[in-house]
């Protein structure tokens, strides 16, 4: 989650697999400016006394995926169109917004790190007139949603030229800090100091707003390009010794990000959850016994450097979101195994799971036969109800839920969010 689009992205992941063995209101800082308000919130169900678990939605924002429709809008338009997607979220009975904040080393509240994200008014560090995470909060919780800040920690920008950075850029000013790699820019996670400062720059938005939680999405070291190499062998050279490979140390520098970004979250604001939404396949069954059956041609542990299973297993996330983005009886990656072999790594620790569901895929042409018919994601429900791990789902994305092409999801409404959403929490 989190390239140019999270929909792309999940495509190129999936046609990665091989079929051989081995994807309260929050306060609005100084000197922010809000547009006239909008109309009043759609009204907030009475029922909030039923433990209904995670019924969420993603609302991205990198290249303006789902939100807003365009760069350039003015303030009010852009609020108004905010608000719809809340007020969406209520009318399918969902309980949580996951909203992308930090999509590229950018910002969508005025931060004290970061320059104002180009998606909102076109140009990169231009003020767009108004503070969208403390509207969304604000305004998430004046219908009862819970509000999620979700943030990629380390893509700088989706392009490979600095030079179309603001020049104030941390970037720009710290081009050690960054590494070109298949056509982007990213910081790299090897560096100490590149660590404190991307918790830093997403600390100032926990510091300044309820969030009610913490998400990373599941870029962590970037996904393999072919034919490439991610270019920090000087920074192993420099901070790797005491690791037998350059893979484990990538490995533990994302183990560092994950436990310091956790106690950093508890320590500022206790109240909120902090959780991720990996890709969902940690490692095929062929590659290590504790695998899931598989053949994915993309392994977290392998590929993004990223341990999820040990993360859960450790107790360091409060909540784990593993994008289960593939139909029941799909050949490399079966939601149906999936399901499963995420419910026995969660059992017995103290991360809750929810399930990742690709309601993108419902009624697009591109897709097989199975996301052609609306009750694909019902079933993905009626199954993963046979877990009690699973603690509920959150759905790819906004803009799918708002247009629902086929009725997948009010096919969901009605076969599973019959009654009102109560809170995540209130399910234990």
């Amino acid at each position: 989650m989190g390239r140019v689009s999270r929909r792309a992205f999940a495509v190129a992941a999936l046609s990665a697999f091989t079929m051989a063995p081995g994807a309260s209101a929050a306060p609005v800082p100084s000197g922010a400016r809000t547009p006239p308000t909008a109309p009043g919130p759609a009204a907030v169900p009475s029922a909030r006394s039923v433990a209904t678990g995670m019924r969420g939605m993603w609302l991205a924002t990198v290249a303006n995926r789902d939100w807003p429709t365009r760069p350039g809008l003015r303030a009010a338009e852009q609020r108004a169109e905010l608000v719809e997607h809340l007020d969406t979220a209520v009318r399918h009975r969902l309980n949580t917004v996951i909203f992308q904040v930090r999509p590229a080393a950018d910002a969508l509240w005025p931060s004290a790190y970061e320059p104002w994200s180009q998606y909102l008014s076109g140009s990169q560090g231009r003020d767009p007139g108004w503070d969208p995470l403390g509207t969304a909060v604000k305004e998430a919780h004046a219908r009862g949603l819970e509000l999620h800040a979700w943030f990629n920690p380390y893509r700088v920008a989706t392009h490979d030229d600095p030079a179309q950075l603001v020049p104030t850029h941390p970037a720009r000013k710290h081009p050690e800090w960054v590494v070109p790699y298949g056509g982007k820019l990213y910081y790299n996670p090897g560096l100490p100091e590149v660590r404190a400062f991307v918790q830093d720059a997403m600390m100032d938005a926990v510091e300044k707003y309820a969030v009610d939680g913490v998400h990373f999405d599941d870029y962590f070291y970037p996904y393999p390009v072919a034919g490439r190499s991610f270019g920090d062998g000087g920074t192993y050279s420099t901070h790797g010794s005491g690791f037998a490979t350059r893979d484990a140390w990538r490995r533990d520098n994302i183990d560092l990000l994950v436990r310091e970004t956790a106690a950093r979250v508890k320590k500022v604001r206790p109240a909120a959850r902090f959780g991720v939404s990996p890709f969902g396949v940690w490692r095929n069954a062929a590659t290590d016994a504790k695998g899931s059956d598989t053949r994915a041609g993309v392994q977290t542990y392998d590929d993004l450097y990223a341990d999820t299973r040990k993360w859960v297993r450790e107790g360091w996330l409060d909540y784990i979101v593993p994008q289960l983005y593939w139909h029941v009886g799909q050949d490399a990656a079966d939601y149906a195994k999936l399901v499963p072999w995420w419910a026995q790594v969660a059992k017995g620790s103290r991360t809750q799971l929810y399930v990742g569901e690709a309601l993108y895929k419902a009624g697009d042409p591109a897709q097989p036969a199975a996301w052609q018919d609306p009750a694909e994601l019902s079933r993905h429900l009626t199954l993963a109800r046979e877990h009690p791990e699973v603690r509920g789902h959150v759905f790819f994305a906004a803009k799918d839920i708002a247009d629902d092409r086929i009725g997948a999801m009010a096919r969901v409404r009605a076969d599973h969010y019959a009654r009102a959403a109560g809170t995540p929490r209130q399910d234990g």
